[in-house]
């Protein structure tokens, strides 16, 4: 199974409802970024979707056992928090356990997989180094690489750039498109309005709980949905690299 499908999806948080009427199919290749201000639900989504909340409805990932979920998405929290003093490898080589059988030591399938995601996150020298000892953003880039080195056909990442200096978010965005377009299916809950547009094939925007916006990026963020659901005024314009949207003032 390589494919998200949400049926009349909700999530309740007591009497009220933090997402309802949710329906949406997303495949391989497609880079989706889910937008909306906070408390719109993108975690809730994200985590529902995943088995790891109580919903409403139909969800293809947690009707998944366990065992076959883990090896079918790698999911990246918020939290940046790594509890244990490991090293930066050992971290990362996390990663392979949904792979190997209970007691089996790592192939050399999974120290590849292992080695890719440390280089393509520009970790290599890294490899030894305690990760807890680490600044939070490269801490966050450790957790990043784990979650390439499971390998999954389903990527999904809530605010992955978070903490990431420019270079480093360009970087990690240009990593999930590359995914993507390898045959991966990608979902990033993201605020970077600009990082969105220019690197996602595909935009869900959120508000109260349910989709307001689905489409590509050039086609959702209008001027007027950026005024009605974040309630700014935007720097719209399109270069060689793609769309640039720039929020420049708000509206209260």
């Amino acid at each position: 199974m390589t494919e998200l499908v949400l049926s009349d999806f909700a999530v309740s948080r007591g009497p009220c409802d933090v997402l309802r009427d949710i329906n949406l199919s997303v495949g391989p290749r497609e880079c989706v970024g889910l937008l909306g201000p906070n408390g719109a639900g993108k975690t809730t989504l994200l985590r529902g979707a995943l088995g790891l909340m109580p919903h409403r409805g139909g969800s293809s990932l947690s009707a998944l056992p366990l065992a076959m979920r883990a090896q079918t998405v790698a999911w990246l929290p918020q939290a940046r928090e790594i509890a244990w003093p490991m090293s930066v490898e050992s971290v990362v080589a996390l990663g392979r356990l949904p792979h190997l059988g209970h007691g089996a030591h790592p192939t050399p399938d999974d120290q590849n997989a292992i080695d890719w995601a440390l280089s393509r996150l520009g970790l290599d020298s890294f490899r030894q180094r305690i990760a807890t000892q680490l600044s939070g953003g490269e801490q966050a880039r450790v957790l990043i690489a784990r979650a390439l080195a499971q390998a999954t056909p389903i990527l999904m990442v809530d605010e992955p750039a978070a903490g990431l200096d420019p270079a480093h978010q360009l970087t990690l965005m240009q990593t999930l498109q590359s995914e993507a377009r390898a045959g991966r299916m990608v979902i990033a809950s993201m605020h970077d309005l600009g990082l969105a547009a220019r690197f996602c094939t595909r935009l869900i925007v959120l508000s109260h709980g349910q989709i307001v916006a689905d489409g590509r990026p050039e086609r959702v963020l209008t001027r007027e949905l950026l005024a009605d659901v974040f309630q700014i005024r935007a720097h719209i314009s399109y270069s060689d690299d793609g769309p640039v949207v720039q929020p420049v003032g708000v509206i209260w």
